[in-house]
């Protein structure tokens, strides 16, 4: 079987959370591409959701959408059992939830501090270990994927609780993996760089992303898509001996900072 046999995703249903924009929409995108029907989650009156549902169906995949807010330990089982019922079985999980509050340590709210780690930590637990069940169940040898970001292991001031979540959903990545490998169910991680979404353009403004981007190692700012194509490779046959790993997909980013300078410097005495 060729490569691109092996990349292709026709006969699987997909269930992506987050999928109204952004990160999740791009991953949902390319699964659709690769031959994926999808079910997509956002939030409940998301305006987004229906959006994307219209895009997938006119490359002539099947889509079902579901509202659910999986900040919570009820909407995370609400979504999947509505997921199950809709399009029968999921093969596919790519768990996309979170949120993010930037705040000095010192001044960090508490019930912020519990909302960053409810959706962006057990929100991913709760959503994989739903279905998973479903698939040791139902005998699925199938795909679990969490988006996370390279800040799990890059300590930026002011984002402490976020970036713990995303240092933990890692470790979930691999512990989780180890558990299921007697149910052949591959389990891993992406880790993007600055991704340019509805989220970072609320964050910064158009001059600051389009005057930084050209920093950065790959010369741009990533896209939603970016993602989107490494997520379908991860849940493809073609990754099938891959599993317990976060892969960094950044363009660079975790190393931006370790360039040498133009102008060469005198090494350090020892």
């Amino acid at each position: 079987m060729s490569l691109l046999d092996l990349i292709r995703l026709d006969g699987n249903r997909a269930l992506v959370t987050g999928a109204g924009c952004g990160i999740g929409k791009g991953c949902a995108l390319e699964l659709a591409h690769a031959g994926a029907d999808l079910i997509l989650n956002d939030r409940p009156g998301s305006e987004e959701l229906a959006k994307t549902a219209a895009e997938i169906r006119a490359l002539g995949r099947n889509c079902w959408t579901v509202e659910a807010d999986v900040f919570s330990a009820a909407g995370c089982e609400s979504l999947v059992r509505q997921a199950i019922e809709l399009a029968g079985t999921i093969d596919i999980l790519v768990s996309n939830p979170a949120y993010g509050k930037r705040c000095g340590f010192l001044d960090f709210p508490a019930d912020e501090f519990d909302k960053v780690i409810d959706a962006t930590f057990k929100s991913g637990f709760r959503i994989s270990q739903a279905v998973a069940r479903h698939m040791v169940e139902c005998e699925i040898s199938g795909k679990i994927l969490f988006i996370s970001s390279v800040v799990g292991e890059m300590p930026f001031e002011r984002n402490g609780p976020y970036e713990s979540a995303k240092a933990a959903l890692n470790q979930l990545t691999r512990s989780i993996a180890v558990e299921l490998f007697p149910h052949r169910i591959n389990v891993n991680a992406i880790a993007p760089g600055w991704i340019d979404t509805p989220t970072e353009r609320m964050t910064f403004t158009k001059e600051v992303i389009e005057a930084r981007g050209p920093t950065l190692p790959w010369g741009r700012i990533g896209t939603p898509s970016d993602i989107g194509r490494a997520a379908a490779f991860l849940v493809s046959e073609a990754a099938d001996y891959i599993t317990g790993v976060v892969l960094p997909v950044d363009g660079g980013f975790r190393f931006k900072d370790m360039r040498a300078d133009d102008e060469p410097q005198e090494a350090d005495p020892l």
